[in-house]
């Protein structure tokens, strides 16, 4: 018996998210400004061919037993055994693109995803025909390989043959051999002489700049990342895309095929989940507390009772993953509600402190400006007249008091403290000494203030060093400011109050959605006890008895189910951990 660990349960998820961010700063296309084409995504449903039927009906009896000759191959061996559902779930993709990959003995159908995919391509390359559109088909199962069938090459027969297409214009990327051949097909692609180009994820799905006439991505199957899939529409996503931006809307179609009662719709619908997880983590957008991952991956298959499940055509795992994806989408939009509330709510508490705090200091300035016009003294013209008046200066001139001024500037020290040097019109005059650097010398600066209710300054505190009337005259133009300034915080604060019943009609808002979300949730859970008594089996084998579901320990259903209890406030608090792996057994499942 192998066991298989991998992570799959994230709990705690907006913590995780707050600490990624700590150490990245992530962008979008979108929030740079890149002028690219938006997606438009297409779920193409395919009913299952009556080939396909009758070897659903095989893969679901394989994954019981573990009978491989019910597949037509020798029986597992010990290694395999121990493998079957990722054999299973291997079988079940190839089945899904086409029955050829697992037996070269079945034959076309007019109906499989092939024939789906070649009526779509031409019907985009005649809508297209007059900007010579272009066209990327995506495929990790069945590519181009000389001499043997593959999908690629069937696909293109069908374009030719059925829907007139030149052989010319569908290139493989897999025919390239040299850097020189790989580039010269994508020039071809961005000229309109290739129209369907067909490759890899590895190949084609990272380093082609071939997006100048792209219309549409065709994926024939899943890849098993989210990073993989974004590489393959980033193919026509792009800037440069001038087509799309011309004569589609700016939009690029991706086609997803899916066949009914496979995996495809299960798997795309997983690596979507996989890929909002993300983003949403990287963006610090997330709503949930918990994210399930999902069971399937290229390594380990996926678990029997859910294979058994969507084989079998039972959509309630579906139906769980589309409830699953509105609920995150509706917990994201109401967190990032709630955080419009709270900033706004954030906002009007310091408008409001603002406003209050201006009003107050206009309040004071206004004193002190009503105490100077009392006081002040004016010639024949209205111009103030200096009434400066220096404590330790024994003239009385403007030219000595200039000069006094002037030393005091040069050499006085008061090591960083304010001191008294004389006053104007009953305000006093203070000095004090800033410690500067010039040309990497440390010095000293002086500047002057005249007090009252606050500090004025004029000319930032430096008086003229060169015009003795000018430095008497600083304090006097100081104290004629005020006015000027009492007007500036008067604007600022009518400006703040504008803006207050704006902010207030924010705060007042309710979420409009909350009923939605919650009967969601109701949904969500009455779906996971169905599924949860759906896909448990009826009974569990222990030392060669038969023991009921029913009988079994509480403690033992949890650690079954941990799906079960990952939702759950309570536990989500008691864990000490942000993730953990999901255990899961291949071999003894029944």
């Amino acid at each position: 018996m192998i066991q298989k660990e991998r992570f799959r349960y994230f709990i705690k998820v907006p913590e995780l998210a707050a600490f990624y961010n700590e150490i990245t700063d992530y962008r979008t296309a979108e929030d740079v400004g890149v002028d690219r084409p938006e997606k438009r995504e297409i779920l193409h449903n395919i009913p299952p061919t009556p080939a396909q039927e009758a070897f659903i009906e095989k893969l679901m009896k394989f994954a019981e037993s573990g009978d491989a000759t019910i597949l037509g191959r020798a029986p597992l061996s010990d290694t395999e055994e121990k493998a079957k559902m990722l054999i299973a779930t291997d079988y079940a993709r190839k089945m899904a693109l086409d029955l050829r990959l697992v037996d070269p003995s079945y034959g076309d159908d007019p109906n499989n995803k092939a024939s789906h995919c070649a009526k779509m391509i031409a019907e985009y390359y005649r809508k297209y025909d007059a900007q010579k559109g272009t066209q990327f088909v995506f495929s990790d199962l069945g590519t181009y390989k000389p001499g043997e069938w593959n999908v690629y090459s069937e696909i293109k027969r069908k374009l030719i043959e059925d829907y007139g297409i030149p052989a010319h214009e569908i290139r493989f990327i897999q025919e390239c051999k040299t850097e020189r051949s790989r580039k010269a097909v994508i020039e071809a692609m961005n000229s309109g002489d290739v129209r369907v180009l067909f490759g890899s994820t590895t190949m084609l799905g990272t380093g082609v700049n071939a997006q100048r006439r792209a219309v549409a991505v065709h994926e024939l199957e899943c890849p098993w990342r989210p990073s993989d899939l974004e590489q393959r529409e980033g193919r026509a996503i792009r800037a440069g895309n001038e087509i799309a931006k011309l004569y589609a809307d700016n939009k690029v179609d991706v086609i997803i095929y899916a066949v009914e009662k496979s995996l495809d719709s299960y798997k795309f619908n997983l690596l979507h989940c996989k890929a909002t997880f993300i983003a949403q983590l990287k963006s610090g957008a997330m709503g949930a507390r918990t994210i399930d991952e999902g069971s399937m991956d290229e390594k380990n298959g996926m678990n029997f009772s859910e294979y058994m499940a969507i084989l079998s055509g039972n959509t309630d795992l579906l139906d769980k993953a589309k409830l699953e994806k509105r609920i995150a989408a509706l917990e994201s939009e109401r967190k990032s509600f709630n955080k419009g509330i709270g900033d706004s709510r954030f906002r009007l508490q310091t408008i409001s402190h603002d406003i209050a705090n201006n009003e107050a200091a206009i309040a004071r300035m206004k004193e002190d400006a009503a105490k100077y016009q009392s006081a002040v003294q004016r010639d024949k013209d209205g111009n103030p007249v200096n009434s400066l008046v220096l404590d330790d200066c024994k003239y009385k001139d403007e030219q000595n008091m200039g000069i006094y001024l002037q030393g005091l500037a040069r050499t006085t020290d008061t090591h960083g403290k304010y001191v008294r040097v004389g006053e104007v019109y009953g305000f006093p005059i203070s000095i004090i000494s800033e410690r500067t650097v010039v040309d990497g010398r440390e010095g000293i600066q002086n500047r002057f203030v005249v007090e009252g209710n606050y500090k004025y300054k004029f000319n930032n505190g430096f008086i003229a060093m060169s015009d003795t009337h000018a430095a008497c005259m600083n304090f006097v133009n100081a104290l004629e400011k005020i006015p000027g300034i009492i007007a500036q915080y008067e604007e600022r604060t009518a400006k703040l109050k504008a803006d207050v019943p704006v902010l207030e009609g924010i705060v007042a808002k309710t979420w409009g959605k909350e009923d939605e979300l919650k009967a969601l949730k109701s949904e969500l859970a009455a779906l996971d006890r169905k599924i949860t008594a759906e896909l448990a089996p009826k009974h569990d084998e222990k030392d060669g008895e038969e023991v009921k579901r029913d009988e079994q320990p509480q403690q033992s259903q949890r650690v079954e189910n941990p799906a079960q209890s990952s939702g759950s406030k309570e536990s989500m608090v008691a864990e000490p951990i942000y993730m953990y792996a999901s255990r899961r057994t291949f071999t003894g499942l029944r």
